[in-house]
């Protein structure tokens, strides 16, 4: 069954901070349609999986926040198939407090985006964060809730950046978003380098071409098992996702370029990111099941 580790719902973009929601309508301008982002489009959009994971954001340099309420709020719509990750801004006074709320609301991980935070990864403040939720067993998810804006502080965004972080924490399992997207080769050594450092696709499954020459590039260095997919929802649909995972291997179809195991694309598909990552939750109970609505086939055409 395949959990889509990556989605967010929010009403109105204004909620990722005026800048971001600029640049989702400038993204959406040079794409065509527009952005369904709600949770009942978010109900629609993931028929196909298993269950999906929704992250909060929160963040004082842009004015922004998808409040951990409303995360809680869209997982009691359907709990035996969404989990809360909360969002939380390690620069903010109450980061602490964020974080046992967001414990009480049931809420299963911490999601942070130093870029839109504006904090290297090892900050003191972010360290002390990182500890407790290491001490609370929870999974750290690290991605960005839209595109790219002017403001943000890109250098915080390297995977690298949290190579002291796995040090220092070698108990915390931490989710790299993207592939760490600008810079995927520093992602890729994380993997090797830390048992405990994991990277979902979304993003980078929006390009075909990229995501065929990532999963070579990580098959190369035997990490292919660490990665998990994520849809990035409402920037992409999961079906979407799905599609263009399972048909990657067309740009080898007729050449001599080498080609991405079906098994393997079918492992990063349904990797158990509840079991990797420890999380504990209605949905993860119903996936274990094997209770959750089934997923149609996307795969069976894109060969």
């Amino acid at each position: 069954m395949i959990v889509d580790c990556c989605t967010r719902v929010f009403n109105v973009p204004e909620q990722l901070g005026r800048e971001t929601a600029e640049s989702v309508r400038r993204m959406l301008a040079l794409r065509g349609g527009r952005l369904e982002s709600t949770a009942e489009a978010h109900e629609r959009a993931t028929a196909p999986v298993a269950a999906s994971l929704v992250h909060g954001f929160r963040s004082k340099l842009l004015d922004a926040g998808i409040p951990n309420e409303f995360v809680a709020e869209v997982v009691r719509s359907a709990p035996s198939r969404i989990a809360g990750i909360a969002g939380i801004d390690p620069m903010a006074g109450d980061a602490a407090a964020q974080l046992e709320r967001a414990a009480e609301l049931g809420l299963v991980g911490v999601s942070i985006a130093p870029s839109a935070q504006g904090f290297h990864p090892a900050h003191s403040d972010a360290m002390r964060l990182y500890a407790r939720i290491e001490q609370m067993g929870l999974p750290l998810f690290v991605g960005r809730p839209g595109p790219l804006v002017a403001s943000g502080m890109l250098e915080f965004d390297r995977p690298v950046g949290f190579d002291e972080v796995a040090r220092s924490f070698p108990r915390l399992r931490i989710m790299i978003g993207e592939l760490g997207w600008p810079w995927i080769d520093e992602t890729l050594a994380m993997l090797l380098k830390h048992p405990n450092v994991h990277a979902e696709i979304s993003g980078v499954v929006s390009r075909p071409w990229q995501l065929y020459n990532v999963l070579l590039s990580a098959q190369s260095l035997g990490v292919l098992d660490k990665l998990f997919f994520g849809s990035g929802f409402p920037y992409e649909s999961p079906a979407k996702a799905i599609e263009n995972l399972y048909s990657v291997n067309v740009f080898a179809h007729g050449t001599q370029l080498p080609a991405i195991p079906r098994t393997a694309l079918r492992a990063i598909a349904e990797r158990d990111v509840f079991a990797v990552l420890g999380i504990d939750s209605p949905a993860a109970r119903a996936v274990r099941r094997g209770s959750t609505a089934p997923e149609a086939d996307l795969s069976r055409d894109a060969r």
